[in-house]
């Protein structure tokens, strides 16, 4: 009888005691971590100093203008749609310009282009170089020339920045152009295209792209689509290559 009536006892708290314990490590499972000390639910990363800005929202022409002065007067359309800012065929010529503040030097502009309608220059992107302007051309003379106007008034198909590409309609091309205090560098796709130094040089637009400036993207004859045009800031490098101060080299016998 005394058996039965411990096994009935032990039986009875083991019923209380277990519960208990599960409610103990519910209790703990829901308990919240600690916030650091000084956290708010406002931090947020700060910025790097070479992060792009993205000059296009992909929705509206925000921060952007379109001329209508020279070879702009009988522009395209100019729209944004599925993301894209489109560019409609001009007579001759349609264009966008940036409207905000702009670095002068030290800068590397990128955006995805492609030409949609005719056979010329679907991209001529009129960019600062210090005081001076210059456009890069992409797909002129026909479709194919890729280069500078103007390097020391020469334009780009008759300077040592010419070069020739084949680009097809409706295929999009990643183009980065560079500038620095010692170079002008440019890229298609993943192919650097122009290696220029800026010393003892002088840049400048042709006057039908002088509504261009300081910072545009026109075509000629042609429609294109524009889309990711990013600005970041980028740090000038040495004469040599080699970024300025001491490199930490060591001399070797």
């Amino acid at each position: 009888m005394r058996n039965d009536r411990l096994m009935m006892t032990i039986i009875l708290l083991t019923g209380f005691v277990f519960p208990l314990s599960c409610v103990g490590q519910e209790k703990t499972k829901e308990s919240k971590p600690q916030d650091k000390p000084g956290a708010t639910k406002n931090d947020s990363p700060k910025k790097r100093a070479d992060e792009a800005t993205l000059l296009f929202d992909g929705k509206t022409l925000a921060g952007w203008k379109t001329p209508d002065k020279f070879e702009f007067e009988k522009h395209g359309k100019v729209q944004v749609s599925k993301g894209e800012l489109q560019l409609g065929i001009g007579k001759p010529s349609t264009g966008i310009v940036y409207s905000k503040k702009l670095p002068r030097n030290n800068y590397e502009l990128s955006l995805e282009v492609k030409r949609t309608d005719g056979s010329d220059f679907f991209c001529g992107l009129t960019f600062p170089v210090d005081k001076e302007y210059c456009t890069m051309i992409i797909g002129g003379w026909g479709g194919g020339v890729v280069g500078l106007s103007n390097v020391d008034a020469n334009s780009a198909v008759e300077n040592e920045t010419t070069s020739y590409q084949e680009f097809k309609t409706g295929k999009w091309y990643s183009v980065r152009v560079r500038v620095t205090d010692e170079r002008i560098e440019a890229w298609i796709d993943k192919k650097q295209v122009i290696d220029l130094t800026r010393e003892g040089r002088k840049f400048s637009v042709w006057w039908e792209q002088e509504p261009m400036r300081p910072l545009g993207v026109a075509n000629w004859n042609t429609a294109s689509s524009l889309r990711n045009i990013k600005l970041r800031a980028v740090k000038p490098k040495g004469k040599a290559g080699k970024p300025k101060g001491k490199t930490g080299d060591k001399k070797t016998k």
